[in-house]
């Protein structure tokens, strides 16, 4: 078959625009590396593998598939690397996404009718753990944490205090939104008095974490992590579950093989272990310059007109930064959409929600300088209506390069 097919056009058209031509703002994407590529397309993405661990017909059975000689052993090193990253006893590479990761917690965990406590969405909480979503699946009862909009963060002792009155089965923290690291040590008190469960979906944040920035959510107390790969981690698109304690990860452990997943995608996993490979030769670094690249876009975006929120906090302690777009709309006259629009008509790409990311730009090789730069391309698109930007947006990515791989 002949590579000049439609779909072989657009991948290319796409790949040439996005890699070569956009500045990526949004936080929830990244690039992997060649070497982590590589590993996506090779033969393991046609093969099937299930670990099932178990006794089928009377037999006992660890995989349900032949030819797997090699594919279990992969995975086995895959998991060992992301543990001695991430400082865990026990971890499953096997989620197919952060938001699968997010459910196998949730439903190996609680029982019907249970109680979870978890951040309301208008905070920036993760709307697959809202009532009509995740909880409907498992018929799960849902309150929400107490928290602080000024701070943006929970507001910690009325938190404690409401895991106390409610007793639930499990509290979730992490979100969508997130700037700064959480009083875990508090939250942990409570949830010993109420012998509930302490959970964090770190999709966002869980490169820094593997970095040894933001926080170190085991270290402090939290019982069981998940997340997404693909997001300040610089892997494929998936997710994992880690955890210190036995007993939760029998429990997940269980969750997995014909509930919540079938084939995990070996490639997939395959891929993800070279990520944890580069995390443990260039992770610190890496980490340390998204939070610096982060607090140096958020005082140059304000400082062009283009105000950032929490400045009083210095912005953020993540790859996040959420702008004032209420005063960007009261200023500028135009809403988030509008003003996501007119940065991609210029090779700049954002969400519709006001978040801003430093990670892809800093895998690129950015630092505080270039961000500077790209505050200034920003500031002349919405601000001074210029046009054909994009060609200057395309000179300045021609001088960047792939940073923190082999």
């Amino acid at each position: 078959m002949p590579l000049n097919n439609k779909i072989f056009e657009l991948v290319g058209k796409h790949t040439q625009w996005r890699r070569n031509e956009c500045i990526n703002l949004i936080p929830s994407e990244n690039i992997t590396s060649p070497a982590v590529r590589e590993l996506l397309a090779s033969d393991l993405g046609h093969r099937y593998t299930l670990m099932v661990n178990d006794t089928i017909h009377g037999v006992y059975i660890k995989n349900a598939y032949g030819g797997t000689r090699f594919t279990d052993q992969i995975e086995t090193l895959a998991e060992d690397y992301a543990k001695q990253v991430l400082g865990a006893r026990y971890c499953t590479l096997k989620p197919l996404s952060g938001h699968i990761a997010g459910m196998i917690m949730v439903l190996a965990n609680c029982a019907p009718n249970d109680l979870i406590m978890v951040i309301d969405a208008k905070h920036g909480g993760y709307d697959g753990y809202l009532p009509d979503y995740i909880p409907k699946i498992a018929n799960l009862q849902v309150e929400y944490l107490p928290f602080a909009e000024n701070e943006w963060n929970l507001d910690t002792e009325a938190a404690a205090q409401a895991i106390q009155q409610n007793k639930p089965r499990l509290v979730i923290i992490g979100a969508s939104f997130i700037l700064f690291p959480y009083n875990i040590k508090s939250l942990r008190e409570a949830c010993d008095d109420t012998e509930s469960l302490l959970g964090y979906d770190a999709s966002h944040v869980l490169g820094l974490i593997a970095g040894g920035e933001f926080q170190k959510p085991l270290k402090d107390g939290v019982d069981i992590v998940t997340g997404s790969t693909h997001k300040t981690l610089f892997g494929p698109q998936g997710g994992m579950i880690y955890t210190n304690r036995e007993d939760i990860f029998e429990k997940v452990s269980n969750k997995l093989a014909w509930h919540t997943l079938d084939n995990a995608h070996q490639h997939r996993i395959a891929a993800l272990g070279q990520t944890f490979i580069e995390f443990r030769e260039f992770g610190k670094h890496y980490a340390k310059q998204v939070i610096n690249n982060s607090k140096a876009f958020a005082h140059a975006l304000t400082e062009v007109g283009l105000p950032a929120k929490f400045g009083f906090k210095d912005y953020t302690e993540s790859h996040q930064i959420l702008l004032d777009i209420d005063k960007i709309k009261n200023d500028l006259g135009m809403d988030s959409t509008e003003f996501m629009t007119l940065l991609e008509n210029e090779n700049i790409i954002v969400d519709a929600v006001g978040r801003l990311g430093s990670n892809e730009m800093t895998r690129l090789g950015c630092c505080e300088g270039e961000m500077k730069v790209i505050a200034e391309f920003m500031k002349r698109i919405i601000i001074q209506k210029e046009k054909n930007v994009k060609e200057e947006i395309k000179e300045f990515l021609s001088k960047l390069k792939l940073s923190y791989c082999f």
